[in-house]
């Protein structure tokens, strides 16, 4: 059995090492691989144990941040988020939650913007509390909170407050076009373009589209509203 080990740095982080089934940096580049090739479920998996061998790891009366500048912590952190995203498209929110609260504990400093995705989470849960709390750690520069607040509002109250669609509407026009179009084609130009070294602004609304239409397939009361308010 492979061993692995948490080792403490002078800045009061802690690195991941190991290898084999603790190399988190081959493990994620393998998830890559099979996704790319099609194989959706087996990279899901591979992703998924990864987390558990990790957790295991952990002490559960310590507190652990994984060091963000060492190779393989971060591997780790980054398997852990994209679980969080399987779980999200699979619509298990409570599950993909959990993992992204992990993931906040490892790295408080959330550099991979997890709490933008769990906000999202709690939403879908309805748990107003807690996305309350959260959604604060979302920055009002992005597109997404603007979204998650007129939602949100939009659960609370049945319709959209008029400031927050106001500012969507201009702040953030080509995520309202986006998102009150009848059709959001993931064809060769948005591929070409969201893959390119800088993605037109509508690329980004439409990826953010694609991102969270799992959750407009659920909850299409609130697309049919924003459309409404064109």
């Amino acid at each position: 059995m492979q061993k692995a080990s948490l080792n403490p740095t002078p800045d009061q982080t802690f690195e991941v090492i190991g290898e084999g089934p603790y190399n988190f940096v081959k493990i994620l580049s393998r998830s890559r691989e099979m996704q790319a090739a099609g194989h959706v479920r087996e990279a899901c998996n591979e992703r998924f144990q990864a987390y558990h061998r990790l957790a295991e790891l952990i002490p559960e009366d310590e507190e652990v941040n994984l060091e963000w500048n060492h190779r393989n912590s971060r591997a780790a952190l980054e398997l852990i988020h994209a679980s969080a995203i399987d779980h999200f498209l699979l619509n298990d929110f409570e599950l993909s939650a959990a993992l992204l609260e992990r993931l906040l504990e490892l790295d408080p400093e959330d550099h991979l913007e997890g709490s933008e995705l769990l906000a999202f989470d709690y939403q879908a849960m309805d748990e107003q509390e807690l996305f309350d709390e959260v959604i604060n750690d979302v920055s009002d520069k992005y597109p997404g909170r603007q979204l998650l607040l007129l939602w949100s509002a939009y659960r609370r109250d049945g319709k959209l407050p008029e400031g927050e669609l106001q500012r969507f509407r201009t702040r953030f026009a080509p995520w309202f076009a986006e998102f009150t179009a009848d059709e959001h084609p993931a064809d060769e130009s948005y591929l070409s373009d969201i893959g390119g070294e800088h993605p037109s602004l509508g690329a980004q609304a439409r990826e953010l589209w694609l991102q969270t239409e799992n959750l407009w397939v659920l909850w299409p009361g609130f697309i049919d509203a924003l459309r409404a308010a064109r």
